[in-house]
């Protein structure tokens, strides 16, 4: 079974970027030389240490793209029998589905962090109310539809 320390803490690093993918996150951490365990996993790193050495690493990571990385607590260690898959016999582990759902949601909360970030006030944006030809209907759910 994994050792689990007092003081040690896991996060997930959720990447939902179109300028970084897991593995240059997972290389940013291996340079910094943190005294701290990476996992890859299909939607970003779990990272596993001290605190101050996973919080340090998480706060440089999600500086690489602020608004499309996000970090979420998790309970157990990278490879903790309590979770994982090949201790328990195959099969997604409890919690897997859940953070599917919340990854599919991360796009559009970065689009809108990049808004506000941009200052581009929703209302002020929507003020002038007119008809929308058909042809730009159909422009817009055509590029919608190539996402």
């Amino acid at each position: 079974m994994t050792e689990i320390k007092q003081n040690e803490i896991t996060k997930y690093i959720v990447i939902s970027s179109d300028k970084v993918l897991p593995a240059d996150a997972a290389m940013k951490i291996y340079e910094s030389e943190f005294p701290v365990t990476v996992k890859e996993t299909c939607f970003g790193l779990i990272v596993t240490g001290s605190k101050e050495d996973v919080l340090s690493v998480v706060e440089k990571i999600q500086q690489m793209d602020k608004n499309h990385i996000f970090i979420k607590d998790r309970g157990f260690p990278a490879g903790d029998e309590r979770r994982c898959r090949a201790s328990r016999g195959g099969g997604p582990r409890p919690g897997f589905h859940f953070l599917r759902e919340e990854v599919k949601m991360l796009p559009a909360i970065g689009a809108a962090l990049d808004e506000l970030e941009a200052k581009e006030s929703v209302k002020e944006k929507h003020k002038e109310k007119s008809r929308l030809k058909v042809s730009d209907l159909k422009k817009i759910i055509e590029e919608e539809l190539a996402r």
